[in-house]
C-alpha cells in the first residue's frame, strides 16, 4: 500500500443552474480524501480509502465508484443507523458555485478510532503515506479521535504524514480548527494549505507574511510546507529554500476539486522519488486537469495523459 486515507465521501448532486428553479441533476460522489485517492489511483499508486457510509444505496454508490477507480475500500464500514451524506452543487454564475451540505449526523461523521484500527489491519501492511485533511476532525469528536489515532499509527509504522488544511467554515470556527491544526502541523512531513489557511496552523501572533509563516511551521517541525496559490501556481518551502511553480494555463470550467487534484499530483511525484520542482510541476498539472473538467474528480488524469497539456490548442489525438 502506498497511501492510506480516510474521511467522509458523500453522494454529490450537480445542478445546471439555481437550485430553487428545479431541473435535472447529475449524480456522482465527492469527498476530499476520496478525490485524492482516485487521483493517485489513476496515476498508478495503490491507495486504501477507509470511511463509513450508510447501509443504503447512496453508500453502495460511493463504494462502487471508488472500487471502479481502483481504490481499495476493504477497510470501509457501513452504519445501519445513519445515512450517507449528501452534497449539492449549485452553479450560480460562470465563476461562482454554491455548495450545500446535508451531512449532520451522517454515517461519515461517525468514523471512529476503532474503524481506523480495523482499516489498518485490513490493508495488510503499513502505508508509505498517511493523508489527512482538516475536514475530518471537524465532523465530530469521534472523527477527530479517528484522525488522531491515524497519526499515532503513522508514527508507529514510520509512514510519512501528509496534511491538507482544507478549512471548511461551515463545519467549524477558525478557533476550533486552529486548536487541532496547531497540534497537527509539527507532525506533518508535507503540510499543504492555501496562503490564507496558514495562520490556522500557527498560534496567535504568527507572522503576517506567507514566507515567514511557512518558515515558522518548518521551525516547529513540519517537513515541508506547500502553499497553493490558485491561478498563481504554488510555492514549496523546505529546509533547502523556497521554490515557486506557475499554474498551467487552461480554460477553467469548474474549480471544485482542484486542490485535491493538486495534492494527488504532489504525493504521486513524492512517491516516485521526484525532487521538489518535479513534485510541484506534477501538482499544478493535475490541478489544471481538474479545473478544465466539470466534477470533483472526474477530470483527474492518468499517468499517460499528463503530457496532454503541452499539446497545441485544437489538437486531435488520433
Amino acid at each position: 500500500m502506498s497511501v492510506f486515507t480516510f474521511g467522509e465521501t458523500m453522494v454529490a448532486l450537480r445542478g445546471s443552474g439555481p437550485l430553487k428553479l428545479g431541473g435535472t441533476m447529475a449524480v456522482s460522489v465527492a469527498g476530499a480524501e476520496s478525490n485524492v485517492a482516485i487521483g493517485l489511483a489513476r496515476l498508478g499508486h495503490p491507495v486504501h480509502w477507509a470511511g463509513v457510509v450508510g447501509a443504503d444505496e447512496a453508500g453502495e454508490l460511493v463504494l462502487r465508484t471508488l472500487r471502479a477507480e481502483g481504490v481499495d475500500v476493504s477497510g470501509a464500514a457501513r452504519a445501519g443507523e445513519a445515512p450517507t451524506g449528501l452534497i449539492l452543487f449549485e452553479p450560480r454564475l460562470p465563476e461562482v458555485t454554491r455548495v450545500h451540505y446535508y451531512r449532520a449526523g451522517s454515517a461519515g461523521s461517525r468514523v471512529s478510532a476503532d474503524d481506523v484500527d480495523r482499516a489498518f489491519d485490513a490493508a495488510g501492511q503499513p502505508p508509505r503515506v498517511l493523508h489527512l485533511t482538516g475536514i475530518t476532525p471537524a465532523l465530530s469528536p469521534a472523527a477527530r479521535a479517528a484522525a488522531d489515532r491515524a497519526l499515532e499509527l503513522a508514527g508507529e509504522h514510520g509512514a510519512l504524514v501528509s496534511i491538507d488544511v482544507n478549512y471548511r467554515s461551515r463545519l467549524w470556527s477558525t478557533q476550533q480548527a486552529s486548536a487541532v491544526l496547531c497540534s497537527w502541523a509539527p507532525r506533518a512531513d508535507v503540510l499543504i494549505a492555501s496562503d490564507d489557511e496558514l495562520p490556522l496552523c500557527l498560534p496567535d501572533g504568527s507572522p503576517d507574511d506567507t514566507a515567514l509563516r511557512a518558515r515558522a511551521l518548518l521551525d516547529a517541525g513540519a517537513g515541508e510546507v506547500v502553499v497553493k496559490l490558485g491561478a498563481a501556481g504554488a510555492t514549496a518551502y523546505t529546509s533547502g529554500g523556497k521554490l515557486h511553480c506557475p499554474a498551467r494555463p487552461v480554460r477553467s470550467l469548474d474549480p471544485v476539486g482542484a486542490g485535491d487534484a493538486f495534492v494527488a499530483g504532489y504525493l504521486s511525484a513524492l512517491l516516485d522519488g521526484a525532487d521538489t520542482a518535479s513534485r510541484l510541476d506534477r501538482a499544478v498539472t493535475t490541478g489544471a486537469f481538474a479545473v478544465a473538467t466539470p466534477g470533483d474528480w472526474e477530470g483527474a488524469p492518468t499517468r499517460a495523459e499528463l503530457g496532454l497539456l503541452a499539446a497545441d490548442s485544437g489538437t486531435v489525438v488520433r
